[in-house]
C-alpha cells in the first residue's frame, strides 16, 4: 500500500479516528479518505495478510507511517477538526504514551526523540491554551506560568538526543535535516522565551525556511509566512501568503484566511482583515475556534 493508504487506514483502524478527522488531517475531502481506507482493506483482504510485529529491515521501512500515524493523532488531540472543545487532551496523552515507547525501541533514532520532543513541549502548552469557559486562548496572550515545565524539561532533553543523533546522521551520505526535530525546535523557541515579547522570531523564521526543504508542503509555507511575518512585518507575510493563494490543499482551509486577517489588522487595514476573519470563521467546524475569529472579526471595528 501507497504511505498514505497506510496511515489513513491506522489511524481509522487502530487509531479510531473519524473518516472526517482523517481526512482533515491529509487536507482531502471525507470521500476520498474513505475509499482510499476501503480499497486498503482489500488489498489486506486479496493479499492474505496476518498481522505480525515486523523485525529488522521491514520495521525500519515502516517507521516513518508510524510517526506518521502518531504525529497525525496528537494533531487531531491539540486542535479538534470539530465539536464543542478545542483541545482533545486524551489523543494527546496516547500519542506522547506511543511517542515514549518508540524511543525506547528505537534509541537512536533522531526522527523518533525529535517526534517525541515536538509532542512533549507542545503538550506543554494544553493548559493555557483555552479559558476557563473553553475559549481559544492564542500563544502570545497565553499565561505561561500555566505551562507544564517537567513536559517543557522532557521535550527539551529529546530535542537535545534527536541533535545528537541527527549530527551523525548528517555525516553520512544519506543524511539530512530531519522534519521532526526541526518542529521540535521551533517549538523549543517559544518554550524557551519567558514572555511572548522574547520570542527569536528571526531564529523561527529561519527554522521554517529549513523545514521547507526538509517537508515541502503548503502548510509549512503557510506556516512560514507567519513566522515571517512577525520576524520582518506584516507586508512580508502577506506577499508569501500571496504565493501560495492558489494552492488546492489550501483551498477551504481557515488557517489561510485567518492568517491573512491577522496580516492585515497589523498592517493597520482593519475593514480587509475583518472580512478575511469572517471567511475563516465560515470555514472552521471547531465552535471554540470559530467563536475566537468572530471575536477577531468584531475587534476589527
Amino acid at each position: 500500500m501507497s504511505p498514505d493508504a497506510r496511515a489513513a487506514l491506522t489511524l481509522r483502524v487502530v487509531g479510531g479516528l473519524t473518516t472526517d478527522e482523517i481526512a482533515r488531517a491529509f487536507l482531502s475531502s471525507e470521500v476520498t479518505i474513505a475509499q482510499r481506507i476501503v480499497r486498503a482493506k482489500k488489498t489486506i483482504a486479496r493479499a492474505g495478510l496476518s498481522f505480525e510485529v515486523p523485525r529488522g529491515p521491514e520495521r525500519a521501512a515502516r517507521r516513518a507511517s508510524v510517526l506518521e500515524v502518531i504525529y497525525l493523532i496528537f494533531n487531531e488531540g491539540y486542535a479538534a477538526t470539530a465539536g464543542d472543545d478545542l483541545v482533545r487532551p486524551g489523543l494527546c496523552l496516547e500519542a506522547q504514551r506511543l511517542g515514549r515507547m518508540l524511543a525506547a525501541l528505537m534509541p537512536d533514532d533522531p526522527e523518533v526523540f525529535g517526534l517525541l520532543a515536538l509532542m512533549e513541549i507542545q503538550a506543554s502548552r494544553l493548559p493555557a491554551r483555552t479559558a476557563p469557559d473553553g475559549a481559544a486562548v492564542p500563544l502570545p496572550e497565553q499565561n505561561r506560568a500555566r505551562w507544564d515545565q517537567l513536559l517543557i524539561r522532557r521535550g527539551l532533553d529529546a530535542l537535545a538526543r534527536a541533535e545528537t543523533l541527527a549530527r551523525e546522521t548528517l555525516a553520512q551520505p544519506a543524511g539530512g535535516e530531519g522534519p521532526y526535530a526541526l518542529q521540535a525546535a521551533l517549538a523549543a523557541c517559544h518554550a524557551r522565551a519567558i514572555t511572548a515579547v522574547d520570542t527569536d522570531w528571526p531564529r523561527i523564521a529561519g527554522l521554517y525556511d529549513r523545514l521547507r526543504a526538509a517537508m515541502p508542503s503548503p502548510v509549512v509555507d503557510l506556516n512560514r509566512a507567519v513566522a515571517h511575518s512577525m520576524a520582518f512585518g506584516p507586508e512580508r507575510g502577506l506577499t508569501l501568503l500571496d504565493q501560495i493563494a492558489d494552492a488546492e490543499l489550501l483551498r477551504n482551509y481557515a488557517p489561510l484566511p485567518a492568517a491573512r486577517g491577522d496580516f492585515l489588522l497589523r498592517a493597520g487595514r482593519p475593514a480587509e482583515a475583518r472580512a478575511e476573519f469572517e471567511v475563516a470563521a465560515g470555514l472552521s467546524r471547531n465552535a471554540a475556534e470559530r467563536a475566537f475569529l468572530l471575536a477577531r472579526a468584531a475587534a476589527c471595528d
